[in-house]
């Protein structure tokens, strides 16, 4: 070894001494955070213990209850069961006797005496219509309904264009306003926020009553003149004719409607002068004036000029149904339908009918009630293309599927 040996060995001694030191302080820091740690350890242990048997114990305090709330489930169910079955037997029964018993039709003493509404009693004079189409359908029986929401208030209307876009609903909320609600289609009215997906159409004079129309892309309705029917001046027995045109939003035309003191046609909707309806043959004006207030009346419209067509030398081309008790109307291939009902409303029913050509008769019209629902129509719009009805009942929103038959077939 060198001189230099012994020097580093002395000095490797020197530093050893202080390391030992270091290490022995930090083996008693690691002795005693692990102590630390196996007492945390063991208090969680503890109290997950603790957390464990008081769950056992509200399992074995709430496993009775369920079981019971279960039994008392099962018992309710049984029973909601069985009612719903009882409701549906009773409702069953109700439409055969319906169907055994229908609405009795609805004659006027003076049609008994004189024979029949076909008759000339009382001056009536009306003109068979000649129809334009080969349709020879009539109602055998309104077969269902499904009720899609409640939008607006008690009265409205909501229809489809029947020579328009297959989709579109059109909402026409009150019975006097200026602003009607376009949805793009069906699935959209019934979503929770409709408005938001509807577009607004205004209209420059607000509608009277719910007799609107849309039909072949314009809005057809009555306006209120100033002084027009209630407003007790000269203009009293007057009531206009609009023709708006729903794309380009303009009025294509206006016209006074060519009867004189008018008055409204059911007399469970007072609101409404003129009813407009739309069939397979085109449109037709429903209405009443005082000349004969106990019937409706019923025109056929020229869609171009809103003329009145196949009205003869009366001014009130009227039928056999009576306004008492009449809520709303609708035409299918030229026959008046008149729904009834009473007030406080019960179960609507078809309990009039009139065919313009004379191609059915009283006897083979059917006068059935509608299904399984008490309330009053505001409004009832056809659709030729859907054999549909769509209807206001009270702010909700209705379509009835109907049935049809030939005319000329036997009920």
């Amino acid at each position: 070894m060198g001189p230099s040996a012994p020097l580093l060995v002395l000095i490797l001694l020197s530093w050893s001494g202080p390391l030992q030191g270091q290490q022995h302080h930090l083996v008693e820091y690691m002795e005693r955070r692990l102590a630390a740690l196996e007492e945390r350890l063991g208090q969680c242990q503890d109290q997950s213990s603790r957390h464990a048997a008081e769950l056992r114990d509200f399992k074995n305090k709430m496993l009775p209850l369920l079981e019971v709330a279960e039994k008392e489930r099962e018992a309710l169910r049984t029973e909601a069961d069985t009612i719903s079955g009882r409701v549906d037997r009773l409702e069953r029964e109700v439409d055969y006797l319906e169907t055994q018993n229908p609405a009795l039709p609805c004659v006027e003493l003076d049609e008994k005496v004189n024979g029949g509404p076909g008759t000339k009693g009382k001056g009536r004079r009306n003109e068979k219509y000649d129809m334009v189409t080969d349709c020879g359908y009539t109602i055998s029986q309104v077969r269902s309904m499904k009720i899609l929401k409640r939008f607006g208030g008690p009265a409205g209307l909501w229809t489809k264009d029947p020579l328009g876009p297959t989709e579109k609903i059109y909402v026409l909320d009150g019975t006097q306003n200026d602003t009607a609600f376009v949805f793009p289609r069906l699935r959209d009215f019934t979503l929770t926020m409709a408005a938001r997906k509807a577009s607004r159409v205004r209209v420059p004079f607000p509608w009277v009553g719910t007799g609107q129309l849309v039909y072949g892309g314009f809005l057809y309705y009555a306006r209120r003149p100033p002084g027009g029917p209630g407003g007790g001046s000269e203009l009293e027995n007057t009531l206009q004719l609009i023709k708006f045109h729903l794309a380009n939003r303009t009025v294509v035309d206006s016209s006074v409607f060519p009867a004189e003191r008018l008055i409204p046609p059911y007399a469970l909707t007072t609101d409404t002068y003129i009813d407009l309806a739309a069939d397979e043959e085109g449109i037709w004006a429903v209405y009443a004036t005082r000349e004969d207030d106990r019937h409706l009346c019923l025109a056929k419209l020229d869609p171009q000029t809103l003329d009145t067509e196949q009205q003869g030398d009366r001014p009130c081309p009227d039928t056999p149904c009576p306004r008492e008790n009449a809520g709303a109307a609708f035409v299918i291939c030229g026959t008046l339908y008149v729904v009834y009902n009473t007030r406080p409303a019960s179960r609507a029913r078809i309990q009039c009918s009139f065919d313009a050509s004379g191609t059915l008769t009283p006897e083979q019209a059917t006068l059935s009630y509608f299904p399984r629902r008490y309330g009053a129509h505001a409004s009832l719009r056809y659709n030729p293309r859907e054999r549909q009805l769509y209807a206001w009942d009270d702010g909700y929103q209705i379509v009835y599927k109907l049935e049809m038959r030939k005319k000329e077939e036997e009920i």
